[in-house]
């Protein structure tokens, strides 16, 4: 488990990134009425994706190739709902100074989507792009 750990810290650390910035009071954001609308789901998707490629990257890492399974993916997108809807509980139970919403939670998730699809597109096998001689 260690082992596996050990690749992941830049998704670590960015998912305690997250984690704080989402739970800060907004009022404390320097220049927050400058946003407009819809800002907060934008910076959700981009959370996210940049979540799911460090997690891929940890993954790339930790086998030494570009190959990926399905149960691979399968546990990135778990990791993914586990943060991005503990984020939306602790914003609903704990920090209830912040807005829980379902919008979040589906940018988070499209964001994930976002970054699962961009990995299965640049890495796939490279022989289906071959031209016949």
């Amino acid at each position: 488990m260690f082992k596996t750990l050990k690749f992941q810290w830049p998704a670590i650390a960015w998912s305690l990134l997250v984690l704080i910035l989402c739970d800060i009071p907004v009022s404390e954001v320097p220049g927050h009425h400058l946003f407009f609308e819809g800002f907060d789901k934008m910076v959700h998707l981009g959370f996210f994706f940049v979540l799911t490629v460090f997690l891929f990257y940890g993954k790339i890492k930790q086998q030494n190739s570009f190959e990926y399974r399905f149960y691979t993916i399968i546990k990135i997108v778990l990791v993914n709902i586990i943060v991005g809807g503990g984020i939306e509980l602790l914003q609903w139970k704990v920090f209830t100074y912040r807005s829980a919403e379902w919008w979040d939670f589906f940018s988070d998730m499209l964001g994930m989507g976002m970054g699962v699809f961009s990995y299965l597109l640049l890495h796939r096998k490279a022989y289906s792009f071959k031209k016949s001689a």
